[in-house]
């Protein structure tokens, strides 16, 4: 960084800077740990000679909190972790119920994101007809976002006494939660302009509200992987024809990465965890209330408290999950 013409080019160096960001916070952690070492020692002369008081307690809950945030910490040093994420909800088959639990899904993510002080920009919405979303993309930008919320990849299930329901019955609700790294602009990703198929739309909003008169919202197929992105918040086509190009870079890198880790894993003879399409959370608020994640096991009783953001224990049993099955993978 302290090379001639480094800071001439801001987003050539964007990179190196959020790296040394992210050193800078694993020192950080590093420093306070060795400070706790050496306050162990003193701890320790005081419980010998019975001085020990409350403040141990205190003191060895900072620790906790300390060891299992460098846990974390090093547990994000994937490739995309520190980038910025893509996260897109899709409800299940079953209409309305569906619809209105994507909805409750996305506002849990727009919840986290300003929880933790990210960016977070609607990049799509497309209502339902009486409630819910049939779909919405979200740009969550910020340091290391991706590392946390690919956790977050897959099915999430609601079971709960539905509200659109006049007999008041108990409903199950599926909603698909995807998580791509979003590309930094120099990640060079090759589009074919022919192997694009751009179809342009109305926008829709709810109840007839902010639609807009002209065919404004764009829709981009990439053929060759039939994948299909759309963006409609902006006003002006050029504008969503430009975060769907974005959107569109992004799912291709990903797809490209996991093609990849595919054929290492075949070539070393490991066998990979598809959790796409998966069930990975149930959120259960009839007849109890209780949000469990199936793979970890991880509990929470709160279940308010989760549906307005409160994420972070299933993301942080997750990548500690991650980490005991690397270590695992190291001794064999």
């Amino acid at each position: 960084m302290e090379a001639p013409g480094f800071w001439d080019n801001p987003v050539k160096g964007a990179p190196l800077l959020q790296e040394r960001r992210g050193l800078d916070r694993k020192l950080t952690t590093l420093k306070q740990l060795r400070t706790d070492a050496s306050d162990l020692d003193t701890w320790s002369e005081l419980i010998a000679e019975g001085e020990a008081d409350g403040e141990l307690t205190t003191f060895l809950d900072r620790l906790t909190e300390d060891l299992d945030k460098l846990e974390i910490e090093l547990k994000l040093a994937g490739p995309d972790d520190d980038k910025s994420a893509i996260l897109v909800i899709h409800p299940g088959a079953g209409g309305t119920e569906s619809q209105d639990w994507a909805e409750m899904l996305l506002r849990i993510y727009l919840r986290f994101g300003e929880r933790h002080g990210y960016d977070v920009e609607l990049m799509e919405r497309q209502d339902g007809e009486e409630a819910g979303i049939k779909s919405a993309t979200l740009g969550i930008r910020g340091e290391y976002a991706y590392g946390y919320l690919k956790s977050e990849k897959g099915v999430h299930r609601l079971v709960r006494i539905s509200p659109f329901d006049f007999q008041g019955r108990r409903h199950t609700s599926f909603a698909s939660v995807d998580v791509y790294p979003e590309v930094d602009d120099d990640i060079k990703i090759e589009i074919n302009d022919n192997d694009l198929r751009i179809d342009t739309y109305r926008a829709s909003g709810a109840g007839g509200q902010h639609v807009n008169k002209t065919d404004s919202a764009v829709r981009i197929t990439h053929l060759p992987t039939n994948t299909v992105v759309a963006c409609q918040n902006e006003r002006s086509q050029i504008k969503n024809r430009a975060m769907a190009m974005k959107i569109l870079r992004s799912r291709l890198y990903d797809l490209e990465v996991r093609k990849r880790e595919a054929e290492n894993a075949e070539r070393e003879g490991k066998k990979l965890d598809n959790a796409w399409g998966s069930q990975i959370r149930s959120y259960v608020l009839a007849p109890y209330r209780l949000v469990k994640d199936h793979r970890t096991g991880c509990e929470v009783g709160d279940a308010d408290k989760v549906l307005d953001g409160g994420i972070d224990p299933f993301i942080e049993a997750f990548l500690k999950g991650q980490m005991s099955a690397g270590a695992g993978e190291e001794l064999e």
